[in-house]
């Protein structure tokens, strides 16, 4: 029985090779005109995706997965970003959205609790994130470092 199945496998896999062998690979031809091959165009265009890769500030963040204690990649990124420190020229101009959804107005660019941005100033850009809306005043992180921009109704 076992030779039986055996002889019986290799004759399919003889017909399914003979099959594939047998198949005409040239492209049809034009109707009324024998011989002329049709000339046939596929042009894909691929779209390349770069990876992105953002070095976290803290912690909270993101680590190194394979060193989980280890301090480096916040010290890469606050050595990536010599602006991050400078958040005095970081201006709070007011606040909107309702008591359960607060949004602040930094530099002219909206934020939430939670969301990061680059924000223009003099000195250049500033990537910040808005880690806290009080009553007067927003707390942000630039840089690892924490700052309380309070609001002034001098603008």
């Amino acid at each position: 029985m076992k030779n039986f199945c055996r002889n019986m496998m290799t004759v399919l896999l003889l017909i399914v090779c003979a099959m594939a062998m047998a198949v005409d690979t040239t492209p049809a031809t034009k109707a009324g005109k024998t011989g002329t091959k049709i000339e046939t165009k596929t042009e894909t265009k691929m779209e390349t995706v770069r990876s992105v890769f953002i070095l976290p500030s803290n912690p909270k963040e993101g680590r190194d997965p394979f060193f989980p204690d280890s301090d480096r990649p916040y010290e890469i990124a606050a050595a990536a970003n010599p602006q991050a420190g400078k958040a005095t020229s970081l201006v709070l101009k007011g606040f909107s959205g309702p008591p359960d959804h607060r949004l602040v107005i930094i530099n002219n660019h909206t934020f939430a609790v939670g969301d990061a941005g680059n924000v223009i100033t003099p000195s250049g850009p500033i990537h910040l994130r808005c880690v806290e809306i009080k009553t007067n005043s927003v707390i942000i992180e630039t840089g690892g470092q924490h700052h309380e921009l309070i609001y002034s109704n001098k603008h």
